[in-house]
């Protein structure tokens, strides 16, 4: 069984009118899953809601406190990209729940996908930005590592748009190997081939616009695959954007559904506890098909 982590109030976040960071997103993944001929091998869970000391992880005190005032008094922009209402607050610490409940399902033997939002790979220590308001994915790691008795966690982010805030928060701890594939040029202008992390623990591989499943497909078998497995993770982590498909509006990746699937199956082959997370990918029909893939593959 694969364990699906979400829950119909991450509808509440309110990202801005008009934004493509929109609440159908998450419809659109869980419709997709439930209209599949896998949903027999799926168990539903609700998160938790993560505890300040868990996001301290990550983030500073200033950070949380800003993020909570903005959203006590009507919700605002936090920067031009990422907007907050009333309720997104407790929708963020909701997502960043999810994503610690499925490091547990993970360490317990089980597949598990995160479905949430806001997404988190963009927000830095003292900053929101990117549609991000915490980053799940650096949380979930620390996490781990501090509570669960892990050692080696390798992230590999296959979102079109490099995940600055994770490789900014981790890659001084040799713990963690961060791994990203992104298109370049594009936002946030971070990522660049020479960024390798203080142990060597960074791989960025820097993509042009109109990449397409061959040449992406052939870079992360020979690079991304070798880079994760030298490191012999004990967990691995899926920062899961859709946004290099190429039906995405936002970026010009030119990816096909299966791709992920095919990226997922390899990477069951270095450690079968991997924990999917969702970023971005805005395009509904290719988001849910995305979706289905990886799980497809997990089973």
């Amino acid at each position: 069984m694969i364990s699906i982590i979400t829950d119909n109030r991450y509808l509440l976040h309110d990202s801005g009118v008009g934004h493509p960071e929109r609440p159908e997103r998450i419809t659109a993944c869980n419709d997709a899953l439930k209209t599949s001929d896998i949903l027999d091998k799926l168990q539903w869970l609700s998160p938790r809601v993560a505890e300040i000391s868990d996001i301290l992880r990550a983030h500073t005190t200033k950070h949380i406190q800003q993020i909570k005032e903005v959203c006590e008094t009507g919700g605002g922009y936090l920067d031009p990209d990422t907007h907050a209402g009333y309720e997104s607050y407790e929708i963020a610490l909701l997502s960043a729940g999810a994503w610690l409940d499925g490091v547990d399902e993970v360490l317990s033997g089980k597949s598990a996908v995160v479905i949430s939002r806001p997404p988190g790979h963009h927000a830095e220590n003292d900053n929101a930005m990117g549609f991000c308001l915490f980053n799940n994915c650096a949380i979930a790691s620390l996490y781990t590592v501090e509570e669960k008795n892990i050692e080696r966690i390798a992230i590999f982010d296959w979102d079109a748009h490099h995940g600055n805030g994770v490789q900014h928060i981790l890659e001084g701890d040799e713990r963690f190997l961060y791994c990203s594939m992104h298109q370049s040029p594009h936002y946030p202008g971070t990522g660049r081939a020479c960024e390798t992390g203080k142990y060597n623990n960074v791989l960025n591989i820097p993509l042009s616009a109109n990449t397409g499943s061959n040449e992406y497909l052939s870079q992360f078998h020979n690079e991304v695959m070798p880079f994760i497995r030298n490191f012999e993770p004990q967990l691995l982590i899926v920062s899961a954007g859709f946004d290099a498909h190429e039906k995405d509006p936002l970026c010009g990746l030119n990816l096909q559904s299966r791709d992920f699937g095919e990226m997922t199956k390899a990477l069951i082959e270095i450690n079968p506890q991997i924990l999917f997370g969702l970023e971005g990918g805005y395009d509904l029909s290719a988001l849910g098909e995305c979706v289905v893939e990886v799980c497809r593959n997990l089973i």
